[in-house]
């Protein structure tokens, strides 16, 4: 699975590559494409890279950070032009020309790094070779021509041209022939390079984007994470970049949330707009951070790999495929089911199961999924409204109102039973106040008769 497979989800993770100060197309376009970590020495690897960065972003002199950013801004995806010179094609001049910048790009590059002693963080292929080449007077400046220097006929005709106008057509014709055949030379000169600069193409961008992801990091308040060894993953403080951001426009402040799961299902119950569906966002979204290199934001994460994320919400409406929102949820669901049955490390953030049928029938489903998904070698959390007995689950509970303020806390508890708290959130958001006493009365009514 790639990143771009995930940009959609509604974790939040387009948020976060939005923010981003990548400096070049290119690099947006390889992170987009680059593969979903599932390999714990790959996972460490990237972060030890990023670390890195993290250190020289913190240290740097302010000016040699903006002229490294600034030079990222010249990389270009010159990919097709590299596929042609792995080809044996010959190159036409704005080809040659993107070789030329792409090499004295990665020099330069080279060498600002390795002044910080970053240079073997990410290697970048030596490209002298390819910038004597292209530049055989030694200009060392980003443009390419068909130098007089390449072929001492094509300069001699070209001093004619000068001197001859009127026999210019057909001294032209003869220097469009010999320009050809300097192209053909300088394009089989290059071929044995091509891999070394695609190589360096890549390098630039991943430095472009650790250099985006260690800046991200300071600015969010993000943190590295610690490799699970027991499959138990923890957070303190974890919060959500977005919904922070929403609150802090609001002139609010995002409460983070504590938790831990492993072996166990863990359940979360409360009332609506307890929190429980940001909880489950955040949990995806950390996930997918961690399993492609970017910084998580919490106080504290310790986070087990896993091969496959399924992030389950409600209302999945697909209009493409004429599926009610229900039945959405039922087959993302049951995708789930059928991966736990596979030999695959899993985690599983379901988010209300069953909340658009009746609540006999829901709860019934929500119980079973409990039962069928219970001992499976995965990661499951799931919410829910629905009053169920939670088996072998861990049961959290959002705490709810205390002293007439939410409270998004989680907490332990040792049922599934849902706090009833809709009529006092109701109240507080300022309902009108015929409706929410008549609701009141016919709930102490019914609770009389029973």
């Amino acid at each position: 699975m790639q990143l771009k497979n995930v940009i959609e989800s509604p974790c939040g993770i387009r948020y976060m590559l939005d923010q981003l100060e990548l400096q070049s197309g290119f690099a947006r376009r390889w992170l987009l494409d680059s593969p979903m970590m599932t390999g714990e020495g790959e996972i460490a690897t990237s972060y030890d890279v990023l670390r890195r960065f993290d250190t020289f972003v913190g240290q740097a002199d302010k000016t040699r950070l903006d002229t490294l950013l600034f030079k990222l801004q010249g990389l270009k995806d010159i990919r097709t032009t590299i596929k042609n010179l792995q080809n044996h094609a010959t190159l036409d001049d704005i080809e040659l020309f993107e070789v030329k910048h792409l090499a004295i790009l990665a020099t330069d590059v080279s060498r600002l790094l390795h002044e910080q002693g970053m240079d073997a963080v990410v290697e970048i292929p030596a490209l002298d070779e390819v910038i004597t080449i292209l530049d055989p007077d030694g200009m060392k400046i980003a443009t390419f021509y068909i130098y007089d220097s390449y072929c001492a006929q094509l300069k001699d005709l070209r001093n004619m041209m000068r001197k001859h106008p009127e026999q210019q057509d057909d001294l032209l014709l003869q220097a469009n022939e010999l320009e050809e055949g300097v192209r053909q030379d300088l394009s089989k000169q290059l071929h044995p390079f091509a891999t070394a600069i695609s190589q360096a193409q890549i390098a630039l961008a991943r430095i472009d984007v650790n250099l985006a992801k260690a800046m991200q990091m300071r600015q969010m308040g993000l943190t590295f994470p610690v490799l699970s060894q027991d499959g138990t993953t923890a957070y303190k403080a974890m919060f959500h970049p977005q919904v922070k951001e929403a609150l802090a426009t609001r002139g609010r402040e995002f409460q983070p949330v504590d938790i831990a799961f492993g072996g166990h299902p863990t359940l979360i119950t409360g009332a609506n707009m307890g929190g429980k569906t940001v909880v489950l966002k955040t949990l995806t979204l950390c996930q997918l951070l961690f399993q492609f290199g970017f910084g998580i934001p919490a106080a504290s994460a310790q986070i087990a790999v896993k091969d496959e994320i399924h992030f389950c919400i409600g209302d999945e409406q697909s209009v493409e495929k004429g599926l009610s929102s229900f039945a959405a949820e039922m087959k993302n669901i049951d995708a789930v089911i059928k991966a736990s049955r596979e030999n695959k490390k899993l985690l599983a953030l379901i988010d209300e199961p069953a909340r658009t049928t009746n609540p006999t029938e829901g709860a019934a489903l929500v119980t079973a999924l409990l039962q069928v998904l219970a001992g499976r070698d995965m990661n499951l959390v799931m919410t829910t409204h629905y009053d169920i007995e939670p088996g072998d689950a861990r049961c959290l509970r959002v705490k709810g109102f205390e002293n007439g303020t939410m409270d998004y806390q989680l907490v332990e508890v040792q049922d599934g039973e849902v706090p009833h708290e809709a009529l006092n959130i109701a109240q507080s958001l300022g309902i009108d106040n015929e409706w929410i006493t008549t609701a009141r009365t016919l709930l102490e009514d019914s609770n009389r008769q029973q």
